[in-house]
């Protein structure tokens, strides 16, 4: 999934003034959004683990690659022609078990 932010984002005025450097947490937001275009909202994400690299600027383009680690884990990696930017992992919830009748108080 390719994105760019655009020179006049509101998180760049303050991050830094006069070398803005896309926020971290806008990488990990972009992540997470890849994520959920693949499967769906999720709920209880953590993100165990993650390492930036190198910085991104505003207006490069950079890529989100993922690969699925079992039914709610993945790895991620966040590249800018070709260099490493970020990496780590993204877990979900597990999903929940549908109420059954016995579940009920009695």
């Amino acid at each position: 999934m390719p994105f760019a932010l655009a020179a006049d984002h509101p998180c760049l005025p303050g991050h830094f003034p006069g070398r803005p450097l896309v926020p971290g947490v806008v990488l990990l937001d972009r992540v997470i959004e890849a994520v959920e275009a693949l499967h769906g909202p999720l709920s209880g994400l953590r993100l165990p683990q993650v390492k930036f690299l190198r910085p991104l600027l505003p207006q490069q383009s950079a890529q989100i690659e993922l690969d699925t680690l079992g039914a709610a884990r993945w790895r991620f990696r966040v590249l800018h022609a070709g260099e490493l930017l970020a990496s780590g992992e993204i877990v979900a919830e597990p999903p929940s078990a549908p109420a059954t009748a016995t579940d009920e108080p009695a």
